[in-house]
């Protein structure tokens, strides 16, 4: 089945330029962002999303680092159980849910998929602990389709740079596929969270060192003109 088109929002050209501007630049600062949670197959990729909820990307390494050393395939992970793998994860929020959640989704990849993760939205998305988020965030990391999963880095720096006036994550992330160059729609979740995360942060944002200052309509509400 195809899938269906872009729905791109049509720009004035100064807006359009700006934000093709805000792009290039974020390629000149990284081209080939990329997420911070470790992981070295598409299996671990989705088990280390699934237990960020709520957590820090730096938490969950510290967890899979020696959980993906003992259980880096569904079939591993099924016979270190739940009673297994919380100790593994008991650093982490919701560990009780998240543990139960990856035991069941290793029991549905090897029963259903052969012990692959089945890289397709619908399939993904049915798995327990996996959303539209996490889904997103897997398909867009492996480059298998331009996705912006909107978090809480993501959702202020739309609004900053003035990419979005939407009021729920479901909404900034159909105005961002909608005005986000499409070269760059692979790549713009990670450069907003990356930029959110280090540069616009939520308190006091470093305006003097942001590479986007000048194009940013927002600059004004934190640096004294």
């Amino acid at each position: 089945m195809a899938k269906p088109a872009l729905k791109r929002k049509k720009l004035k050209p100064a807006e359009a330029a700006r934000i093709a501007e805000l792009f290039a630049r974020f390629e000149s600062q990284e081209s080939d962002p990329r997420t911070e949670l470790d992981y070295d197959s598409p299996y671990t990729l989705v088990v280390a999303v699934a237990l960020s909820a709520q957590a820090t990307d730096v938490s969950v390494n510290k967890a899979t680092d020696k959980l993906f050393q003992v259980a880096d395939t569904p079939q591993k992970m099924l016979a270190l159980g739940e009673g297994g793998l919380k100790p593994f994860i008991s650093s982490i929020g919701l560990y009780n849910m998240k543990a139960k959640n990856v035991i069941r989704m290793a029991e549905i990849l090897i029963e259903q998929y052969g012990g692959e993760v089945p890289l397709e939205r619908e399939k993904l998305q049915a798995l327990p602990g996996v959303g539209r988020k996490t889904a997103s965030v897997v398909l867009n990391e492996l480059r298998i389709e331009p996705a912006i999963a909107v978090d809480t880095h993501v959702f202020r720096v739309s609004h900053r740079l003035g990419l979005s006036t939407g009021k729920t994550p479901d909404k900034v992330e159909q105005d961002l596929m909608a005005v986000v160059p499409e070269p760059a729609l692979t790549r713009a979740h990670h450069w907003l969270i990356l930029h959110g995360r280090y540069t616009c942060v939520a308190r006091r944002p470093k305006c003097p060192e942001c590479p986007v200052a000048d194009l940013c309509p927002s600059r004004h509400l934190f640096v004294a003109s």
